[in-house]
């Protein structure tokens, strides 16, 4: 820094001050942030990290976001859990169809479209379990965490392969 500036420490930040040249010169002041907290600078960070991977975490954002809404469905409506289980098959039916249509021997398409189907079978029959039960009751956090454990395993094979 010159020898002509002047620093000032205010609340919101650092200010410079150049010092004046000649009588009728106009002030110039310049604000200049100081350095962010260690915090700031490792929650931007994580920010950062979990915007350049947002694909692999989707999982993630899915089973976040299906605990509250069987909590409220459960809260609001506990029948809903009724209604929830019959869409828990569709998976299956889905499975037994494709494969009636396209009869392979056991090949990678086969096993994967079954973990696929069963995975999403599950995670049905969770939400409409939980949406009659409540997602805290007995072993459903339990299920709830060991779904999302297998489901994010998969996704994130599955997209390493492509």
């Amino acid at each position: 820094m010159s020898p002509r500036t002047r620093t000032v420490k205010v609340p919101g930040g650092t200010v410079r001050i150049p010092r004046q040249r000649g009588h009728r010169s106009q002030p110039i002041i310049v604000v200049t942030p100081e350095r962010p907290s260690v915090s700031r600078r490792l929650l931007g960070f994580l920010a950062v990290r979990l915007w350049e991977h947002r694909g692999a975490l989707a999982p993630l954002v899915v089973a976040v976001a299906v605990w509250p809404l069987a909590a409220l469905l459960h809260w609001w409506a506990w029948w809903t859990g009724l209604l929830l289980a019959p869409v828990a098959a569709v998976p299956l039916v889905w499975l037994a169809r494709v494969q009636r249509h396209h009869p392979d021997a056991l090949t990678a398409a086969v096993r994967w479209r079954t973990v696929l189907a069963l995975l999403t079978a599950v995670a049905g029959a969770w939400t409409a379990l939980a949406a009659a039960f409540g997602p805290l009751a007995g072993p459903l956090e339990t299920c709830w965490l060991v779904i999302f454990a297998a489901v994010q395993t998969v996704w994130l094979i599955v997209r390493r392969s492509r």
